[in-house]
C-alpha cells in the first residue's frame, strides 16, 4: 500500500490527468456541457503549472517543447477542442513521468551505494587498560556484556575513528572502516564489494573490508585504517566525484524544439494574416501539437530497454541507450570481464631451496589476507592438497601490488613482479600465454618461487571487439590493475593494442577521461566502480550478483557473455535511429497537415482527429525499437551466435 501511495504522490499529475480525461470523455459521451468546463478548468491548471516551469527553464537557458505544448493547449481550448487539449495535457504530464522514472531508475543503485556508507561507529571505551584485554574472551559483544567487562560504548562519527580503535559491529550492520576481527569467528556478506553471493566465514585476525555487512552475531573489530583511507569510503568518494563530472543529457526531442516551434507559429501566423480569420491560427496549431515529439522518443527508448532486457542487459534509462548510440571508444577491465575471473594454478616454480608444497602452503597462508581474485585460486589449491594454514600475523594488503605477512616467523610477500623486486632485486619473468598470470613470492627477502595461474579468456571476447569496431567503435583499450605482461598477452590475444597494466582505480578514471568521448567502460568488482561512473556509459558484468560495479554502472549484463556489450551498443544505435525517425515522421506529417489547414481545408475538429492519427503512426513506428537487425552474431563463435535477437520490424 505504501508503495502505491509513493507512486501516486510522485506521478500525481500524470494520474490526475488520466482521470480528468476519463471524466471529460464520459461527460462528452453523455452529452453534458460540463465536459467543456471540466476540461477547460483542468487544462488551465496544467497550462499554469507548465508555464511556471517553462519560465524557470528559460531562465536557466533551456528551451524545450513545453512552450509549444502550452500554445497547443491554449489553441485547442480556444477552438473548442477540449478533449484534444486534455489529451495534449496527458501526453505532456505522462512524458514527464516517463522521463522522471527513467532518471530515478538510473540513479537508484548508485544512490544506494553512497547511502550504504555508515555515518557512525560504535566505539568501545574503557577507563582502565586491563578491561579491554579481559573482554577479549567475549565471543559476542552485546551491550550488557560490555558493561559487565568494565567497558563503555560510545557512538562517534565514522570520520573520527582512528587506527587502533576497538569497535562493536552489531548484527546486520555495515563494517564502518577497514578492520581486523578480534572475535574467534564471524560471518560477513561482501556481495556489494566483490559480488560473492554467499556469506564468508572470517576468523580472528582476518581483515574485514569496510562496506561488508555483518552476520547475525555482534562482533568486535580493531580499526586498521581511518574512514578516508578505508576501501569502501575511497570508492564512494571517487564515484561521487565522477558522477558530478558527467554532463547532463538533453532529451532527444528538445533538439527539434526551437525549429519546430518557430515553423509552427510562423505557419499559423501567416494563415491568420492571409485569411484575416483568427480561427485559422487555432486550426493550424491544433495540428502542431508536439505529441509525436513528446511521446515518440520515450516509446522508442522504452522499447529499446525492453529489447536489451530480453537479451540479458539491464539498461537503467533511455539516456543510456542514447549514449550507447554515440559511443566512439571503449575500454575493458581484464580479470572477470575479458576473462572469466576464476583463475586456477597451472604450474608452481619453486626457487632453489624451496619445496613445491611448502611454497604453496606459505603463499596460501599469506593470501588468506588478500581480497584479490587470484588469492582465492591459491587458497583453494592448498585446501585441495590438504595443506593446513600455518601461523601468520601482521598481514597487510597493498592495493594492486600484493600482500605481506609474517608467516611462521618469516617475512613473506606475495604479489606482482615489481612488488617482489622491491626487496629481492630484478626477477626473470617466465614466458606467459594469453590466459596466464604470474604470482611472485619472496620469503625472508629472497625469491621463493613463482606460481603460474590461468584465467580463461572468454571465447567471445575477440569477436566482441571486432563487432564493436563494426559498429563504429574504433578505439578499444584494455585497462587493468594486473601486471603489464599479463595485460599485453590477453590484449593481443583478443585484438586490442592499446593496453595499460598496473593501474590504480584513479589511473583508470584518468585514462577513460583522456579517451575520445563519449566512452564505454566495461568492468566488474568494486575497483571498477569509479571508472564506470566516470565513463560516458558504464557497463558492469553482473551475472554473479550485485556488486559495487553494478551499482555505479549505467547498464548491467546479467549473463556470462561479454558479447552482450556489443549487442547493447547495437540496440542503442538502432533505438536512437528509430526514435529520430519517429520524430521526423511526426514533424513531416504535422507540417504537411498544417499546410492544408493554413488554406482552410482542415477544420479544427477534423484536425484534432488527424493529429491523433499522426500520434498513432509515430508510436507504431517507435515500437520498432522492440526489435531490430542483428549486426553482432556474424563476428562471434557459433555457440554465441545462436543467442540471436529476432528482429521485429
Amino acid at each position: 500500500m505504501g508503495g502505491f501511495k509513493g507512486f501516486a504522490k510522485k506521478y500525481f499529475l500524470a494520474i490526475a490527468t488520466l482521470v480528468a480525461l476519463a471524466v471529460v470523455v464520459t461527460l462528452w459521451a453523455l452529452g453534458s456541457p460540463a465536459a467543456r468546463w471540466v476540461a477547460t478548468g483542468y487544462v488551465s491548471v496544467i497550462i499554469l503549472i507548465t508555464a511556471v516551469d517553462m519560465v524557470k527553464s528559460l531562465l536557466r537557458g533551456n528551451f524545450g517543447l513545453d512552450i509549444l505544448a502550452v500554445v497547443a493547449m491554449v489553441a485547442s481550448l480556444l477552438v473548442g477542442e477540449y478533449i484534444a487539449a486534455t489529451i495534449i495535457a496527458l501526453m505532456l504530464t505522462g512524458g514527464e513521468a516517463l522521463e522522471d522514472y527513467a532518471a530515478s531508475r538510473a540513479q537508484r543503485e548508485l544512490t544506494a551505494l553512497v547511502d550504504r556508507a555508515p555515518d557512525t561507529a560504535h566505539c568501545i571505551t574503557s577507563s582502565d587498560s586491563d578491561a579491554l584485554a579481559a573482554a577479549d574472551a567475549l565471543a559476542s559483544a552485546a551491550d550488557h556484556d560490555l558493561e559487565a567487562a568494565g567497558l563503555g560504548l560510545v557512538d562517534v562519527p565514522v570520520t573520527d575513528v582512528e587506527v587502533g580503535d576497538v569497535l562493536l559491529v552489531r548484527p546486520s550492520e555495515v563494517v564502518p572502516v577497514d578492520a581486523e576481527l578480534l572475535d574467534d569467528h564471524a560471518s560477513v556478506d561482501e556481495a556489494s564489494l566483490t559480488g560473492e553471493p554467499l556469506p564468508l566465514s572470517k576468523t580472528r585476525g582476518e581483515k574485514l573490508m569496510s562496506g561488508s555487512i555483518n552476520g547475525h552475531t555482534a562482533i568486535r573489530v580493531r580499526a586498521v585504517a581511518t574512514a578516508d583511507d578505508s576501501q569502501y569510503q575511497r570508492i564512494v568518494q571517487l564515484v561521487r566525484e565522477a558522477e558530478q563530472q558527467q554532463a547532463p543529457t538533453v532529451r532527444v526531442a528538445d533538439r527539434f524544439a526551437v525549429p519546430f516551434t518557430i515553423v509552427s507559429l510562423l505557419v499559423a501566423a501567416v494563415a491568420w494574416w492571409l485569411s484575416g480569420d483568427p480561427v485559422r491560427f487555432a486550426e493550424v496549431l491544433v495540428l502542431a501539437t508536439p505529441c509525436p515529439l513528446l511521446i515518440g522518443a520515450p516509446v522508442a527508448f522504452m522499447g529499446g530497454m525492453s529489447r536489451a532486457s530480453r537479451l540479458g542487459v539491464i539498461v537503467k534509462g533511455g539516456a543510456t541507450l542514447e549514449a550507447l548510440s554515440r559511443v566512439n571508444s571503449a575500454a575493458f577491465d581484464k580479470t572477470g570481464t575479458v576473462t572469466f575471473g576464476h583463475p586456477r594454478i597451472e604450474r608452481i616454480l619453486p626457487a632453489e631451496g624451496f619445496e613445491e608444497n611448502r611454497l604453496l602452503q606459505v603463499t596460501a597462508t599469506a593470501e588468506q589476507f588478500s581480497s584479490h581474485v587470484l588469492a582465492d585460486g591459491i587458497v583453494q589449491e592448498a585446501q585441495e592438497r590438504g595443506l593446513e594454514m600455518v601461523e601468520a600475523h601482521d598481514a597487510s594488503e597493498i592495493a594492486t601490488n600484493g600482500v605481506s605477512a609474517v608467516v611462521d616467523g618469516q617475512d613473506v610477500r606475495v604479489g606482482k613482479k615489481t612488488f617482489i623486486e622491491e626487496i629481492v632485486g630484478e626477477v626473470a619473468q617466465p614466458e606467459l600465454q594469453a590466459s596466464q598470470t604470474a604470482v611472485y613470492i619472496s620469503v625472508s627477502e629472497k625469491l621463493a618461487g613463482i606460481i603460474i595461474m590461468a584465467d580463461e579468456v572468454r571465447e567471445e571476447a575477440a569477436g566482441t571487439i571486432e563487432a564493436l569496431r563494426g559498429l563504429g567503435v574504433n578505439s578499444v583499450a584494455l585497462l587493468t590493475g594486473d601486471n603489464q605482461a599479463s595485460a599485453d598477452s590477453v590484449g593481443q590475444h583478443i585484438g586490442i593494442t592499446d593496453i595499460a597494466g598496473n593501474l590504480l582505480p584513479e589511473d583508470k578514471v584518468r585514462r577513460i577521461t583522456e579517451m575520445k568521448q563519449p566512452t564505454l567502460m566495461v568492468g566488474d568488482g568494486i575497483n571498477d566502480a569509479p571508472v564506470l561512473a566516470a565513463a560516458g556509459v558504464g557497463v558492469a558484468m553482473g551475472a554473479r550478483g550485485a556488486s559495487a560495479a553494478s551499482e555505479s554502472a549505467d547498464a548491467v549484463i546479467t549473463r556470462e557473455d561479454i558479447s552482450l556489450v556489443a549487442r547493447a551498443v547495437d540496440v542503442g544505435k538502432w533505438t536512437y535511429q528509430v526514435a529520430i525517425t519517429a520524430i521526423l515522421i511526426g514533424i513531416a506529417l504535422s507540417l504537411g497537415l498544417m499546410g492544408f489547414a493554413a488554406f482552410g481545408f482542415i477544420p479544427a475538429t477534423i484536425g484534432a482527429l488527424l493529429q491523433e492519427v499522426v500520434d498513432l503512426a509515430c508510436i507504431l513506428y517507435a515500437l520498432r525499437a522492440l526489435g531490430g537487425p542483428d549486426r553482432v552474431s556474424r563476428f562471434l563463435p557459433q555457440r554465441n551466435a545462436t543467442n540471436r535477437d529476432q528482429a521485429l520490424i
